[in-house]
């Protein structure tokens, strides 16, 4: 699993000769309904299992979470799976908020 920081996600969606990774926020629906990244898709942690199919096992896909923990766990689980390209927002929404996006609003 790749680690990365806010500003990284940042440029890698800014670069367009990169193709957009799948930004999967595992939060609850209030937290996503509070502040979420742009074009994030959310899938609550308690759904993935049941909702693997819904992903393709060779895109890239960003887990995201309010700090870090859970997308971790999320990661590591779509590891398991057979997932090759998946990585892990380093802090969360909240990091996002810090570093790339202050008008977020934070909880």
């Amino acid at each position: 699993m790749q680690h990365l920081t806010a500003s990284e996600l940042a440029s890698w969606i800014a670069d367009p000769q990169r193709p957009t990774p799948l930004l999967l926020d595992v939060r609850e629906p209030w937290e996503y309904e509070t502040c979420h990244i742009a074009a994030a898709q959310l899938m609550p942690m308690q759904t993935v299992p049941a909702r693997l199919n819904d992903l393709e096992e060779d895109q890239a896909i960003v887990c995201i979470c309010h700090h870090g923990a859970r997308s971790m766990q999320v990661a590591a689980f779509l590891e398991r799976q057979g997932f090759s390209a998946v990585s892990n927002l380093t802090g969360g929404v909240h990091a996002w908020a810090q570093q790339v996006d202050p008008a977020m609003p934070t909880y």
